[in-house]
């Protein structure tokens, strides 16, 4: 019979809970879109009418590794976020300002 994860969690110590909790983290702060899509409970197919594309356009989408970021933002505000570009660096992190607006030029 299946466990509750609950009841399994509630047997982890405390310390193997918080590391638990920090790789859980660690996997929502980065993933794939596809798996982003689905996290937020959307199907290709609704994602496409949202985008008003064909459902194999965004499986296309999903399996790039390069693409414009106009697209990029597109997908990521019809999911419902906001995409922003950030540059990392040893000594701290820089939001790229440029691409603030792109896509809001072209809106009547």
């Amino acid at each position: 019979m299946a466990k509750k994860f609950s009841d399994l969690r509630a047997k982890m110590t405390p310390e193997a809970q918080k590391r638990a909790n920090a790789m859980a983290q660690t996997l929502l702060a980065e993933m794939p879109l596809n798996e982003l899509r689905q996290a937020r409970g959307l199907s290709q197919k609704m994602l496409a009418e949202v985008l008003h594309v064909q459902q194999p356009s965004i499986a296309k989408i999903e399996k790039r590794t390069d693409m414009y970021l106009s697209t990029l933002r597109s997908h990521i505000e019809a999911m419902g976020g906001e995409l922003d570009v950030v540059a990392r660096f040893p000594d701290g992190t820089v939001k790229i300002s440029n691409f603030s607006d792109l896509g809001k030029a072209a809106s009547p």
